[in-house]
C-alpha cells in the first residue's frame, strides 16, 4: 500500500512540474540544436511567423558601417574618439527557443557581431562567478578592500561597493583608459556627484571600472574566465571575441593583460553570434544550471534579477520588466540583456522562452515580444475546455 501511494505521489509531482524541473532539453555543443515545430511546443505557427516578419521589417535606420557612423556621431565631443575596434554589422537575425528547442530562426545567426551593452550582462556574470568562488566575500563590501590600484583611494570612491558598481549607482569619479567619468555622465557632465548608492546613471566608464576591478580579483583576463567557466560548459562556439581598448593594457602579476570593455561605446566589447547568445540566455532561463552542473550560482540569478531601489527596471547589469516598466506586452518576471542596435537576449521564465533579436528598432521590441506571447496564448485559447 505504501509503495502505491509513493508511486502516485511521484506521478502527480511529475505531472505538476514545469519543463524547467523535469527532463529539460539542453543542446549539445555545435550546430545540432534540436528544433521543434511551434505546435509541438504549444505555439501558433502563423502568429510566430508574424513575430519574425515584424523583427525583420523593423531594422533600425543606422548604417551597417558602424565605425564610420560612430565617428560621425562623436562630432566635436572631446571624449568621443574611438579607442577600441569595431566592425560592420550584419542584418536582422535572431532565434526563439521554447522548452529548450529552437522554434524559429532567421537571418545569419552564426555571424559574429558587435553586441554593444549586452556585454554588460556577460561582465556581471564574471563578477558573479568571482562572488560564487569566494573571491568577493560580500557584494556590499567596499571595492577598496579588494582592489589596490588607486581607483578607490579617494574619500568618495572608497565608499563604493561591488553592489553599487553592478547596479550602476556607484558615482565613481576618475579617469580610466583615457576616458574620464564625465565622458559618459548622461544626466549632465557638470552635475555634482551624489553619495554612492543614491543616484542611478548608465555610465560606461564606471562599467569599465567594474571590469578592471573584476579582473583584479580573478588575476587573469575576463575572456579566459568566461570561456572556461561559462561558454565551454554550455557548448558555445569558439568564434566569440571580447575586446578592450588600445589603452586598456594593465599589469597583473608581472604580465600584461587586456582589460575588456563592458560595451561598444568607444569600440571594443563582446562580438558574438546569436546562437551563442541564445545558449547564454538559456543558461539563465535554467537558473544557471546546464545539464545538472551549476555553471552560475542560482543565488546569483536571484541577485541579478532583484530590482535596484532607485531604478526598478535594472538589476545587476540586466534589464528587468518590473511593473511592465520596459515592455507592456511581456510578463513582469521577464528580463533581458540589452544593447544598442538594438540587440536583445530576452528571458521569460513564465512561458519558458528565450528570444534573441538583433538589429531591430528599439521602439519595435515591445511589438516583437507581444507577438511571441500571442503565439503562446493563441494555442491556449484554442485548446478545448476540459470542463465544457
Amino acid at each position: 500500500m505504501t509503495r502505491s501511494i509513493s508511486a502516485l505521489a511521484l506521478f502527480l509531482w511529475v505531472e505538476a512540474c514545469s519543463p524547467t524541473e523535469v527532463d529539460s532539453y539542453f543542446p549539445p555543443p555545435g550546430d545540432a540544436w534540436e528544433r521543434r515545430s511551434p505546435a509541438e511546443v504549444g505555439m501558433d505557427s502563423v502568429v510566430l511567423a508574424e513575430a519574425v516578419a515584424y523583427a525583420v521589417a523593423n531594422e533600425p535606420d543606422s548604417p551597417r558601417d558602424l565605425e564610420t557612423w560612430m565617428r560621425s556621431r562623436s562630432g566635436d565631443d572631446p571624449y568621443g574618439a574611438l579607442i577600441g575596434p569595431l566592425k560592420p554589422r550584419g542584418g536582422p537575425n535572431g532565434l526563439i527557443v521554447r522548452h529548450g528547442y529552437i522554434v524559429a530562426e532567421w537571418g545569419d545567426t552564426k555571424r559574429v557581431d558587435v553586441t554593444y551593452s549586452v556585454t554588460k550582462s556577460f561582465l556581471s556574470t564574471t563578477t558573479g562567478l568571482a562572488w560564487g568562488d569566494g573571491r568577493i566575500r560580500d557584494v556590499h563590501d567596499p571595492v577598496a578592500d579588494y582592489v589596490h590600484d588607486g581607483g578607490f583611494d579617494s574619500p568618495h570612491n572608497s565608499q563604493i561597493t561591488w553592489h553599487h558598481l553592478l547596479q550602476q549607482t556607484s558615482e565613481w569619479e576618475g579617469e580610466l583608459f583615457g576616458k574620464p567619468d564625465i565622458a559618459d555622465r548622461r544626466r549632465g557632465r557638470d552635475r555634482e556627484l551624489n553619495t554612492p548608492g543614491t543616484f542611478w546613471e548608465y555610465n560606461d566608464v564606471r562599467v569599465n571600472r567594474l571590469a578592471l576591478a573584476t579582473l583584479r580579483v580573478w588575476r587573469r583576463a575576463l575572456p579566459e574566465v568566461l570561456k572556461e567557466l561559462v561558454m565551454d560548459p554550455i557548448g558555445a562556439s569558439d568564434t566569440w571575441e571580447w575586446h578592450g581598448y588600445t589603452t586598456s593594457d594593465v599589469e597583473v602579476d608581472g604580465k600584461t593583460v587586456k582589460s575588456v570593455s563592458g560595451g561598444g561605446h568607444w569600440g571594443g566589447g563582446l562580438w558574438i553570434s546569436s546562437r551563442d547568445q541564445a545558449r547564454f540566455g538559456y543558461l539563465f532561463l535554467r537558473r544557471g544550471d546546464w545539464r545538472g552542473e551549476q555553471v552560475v550560482p542560482e543565488e546569483w540569478v536571484d541577485m541579478l534579477t532583484t530590482p535596484t531601489d532607485i531604478e526598478p527596471t535594472y538589476g545587476y547589469m540586466w534589464w528587468l520588466n518590473t511593473d511592465h516598466g520596459l515592455w507592456d506586452a511581456a510578463p513582469v518576471e521577464s528580463y533581458a540583456a540589452r544593447g544598442g542596435g538594438s540587440n536583445v537576449i530576452w528571458i521569460d521564465p513564465t512561458n519558458d522562452l528565450v528570444a534573441v533579436v538583433r538589429w531591430i528598432n528599439g521602439n519595435a521590441v515591445n511589438g516583437f515580444l507581444e507577438r511571441i506571447i500571442a503565439a503562446v496564448h493563441a494555442t491556449e485559447s484554442d485548446s478545448p475546455n476540459p470542463d465544457s
